[in-house]
């Protein structure tokens, strides 16, 4: 049974950081991409960041380019999400997936994790 399990959300002050985690089990990991997606209240789940199997190729939405950074160590099964110089815009649930490798759809989820950037 695949999961995936975020961590590392909570509140933090406009220009802060924080790191998320998204811990996975499960025998998908080592070949597909992970990516890490965001929704704030009232709008559509919006993509953040994505990161391929090996690690050598790496995309992200232009609101994160510069401040965000996705990692992954496959040795534990963990992909992260640094993110620096927080914005109140950044407030949303962020969303660890696993990109399915034919169809380039994210179809494993993890539960989210609250992030609130605020004085």
């Amino acid at each position: 049974q695949v999961q995936l399990v975020e961590s590392g959300g909570g509140l933090v002050q406009p220009g802060g950081s924080l790191t998320l985690s998204c811990a996975i089990s499960g025998n998908i990991f080592s070949t597909r991409a992970m990516g890490w997606l965001r929704q704030a209240p009232g709008t559509e789940r919006e993509f953040v960041a994505s990161i391929t199997w090996s690690a050598h190729l790496t995309d992200y939405a232009d609101f994160a380019k510069g401040r965000f950074t996705i990692s992954r160590d496959n040795v534990n099964n963990i992909v992260r999400l640094q993110m620096n110089s927080l914005k109140p815009e950044d407030t949303a649930v962020y969303y660890c997936a696993s990109r399915d490798p034919v169809k380039l759809i994210y179809d494993y989820w993890g539960q989210g994790t609250q992030v609130t950037v605020s004085s």
